[in-house]
């Protein structure tokens, strides 16, 4: 599994409106700024967001986007999969996959499923209030088991 520029991009992004959350709604020309990423980019992460419940939009003089759960409610996990579709490191095991003939004698499917639920439970226990409150560098510590 490799994760994609859109992915990264939209982790530094609710990460940027969980920092400047007392602000209330933020442009994304402010956070386009602050992170060094395209404008452009950020409107089409917004589009995949948007209709989630972990952002939230206002239109308008004082519009933007804002987180809408605490950053503690917000996981790695839950954001990639909202960009790149799931966390499933080889395609057989992806949602929606053809079914593989061979996954029934597979001699090497239970290595990708237990990678893929090693994946998901860091992804999972890693939050946007775990990335404000760690110095960079420390090691992240596991503060939520999913």
């Amino acid at each position: 599994m490799k994760i994609s520029t859109k992915g990264r991009y939209a982790l530094r992004m609710l990460l940027d409106m969980a920092q400047h959350r007392e602000e209330g709604y933020i442009s994304l020309r402010s956070i386009a700024e602050r992170q060094g990423i395209s404008k452009i980019y950020l409107e089409q992460i917004v589009a995949i967001l948007k209709n989630t419940d972990i952002l939230n939009s206002n239109r308008g003089f004082q519009g933007g986007y804002k987180l809408a759960k605490s950053p503690a409610a917000c996981t790695v996990g839950d954001i990639l999969r909202l960009t790149e579709g799931n966390l499933a490191p080889v395609a057989c095991l992806e949602e929606g996959a053809v079914p593989c003939v061979r996954r029934s004698f597979c001699p090497t499917i239970d290595v990708w499923t237990g990678l893929e639920r090693i994946i998901a439970h860091y992804l999972d226990g890693i939050t946007l209030q775990d990335l404000l409150e760690r110095r960079p560098g420390a090691p992240i510590t596991l503060t939520r088991l999913p």
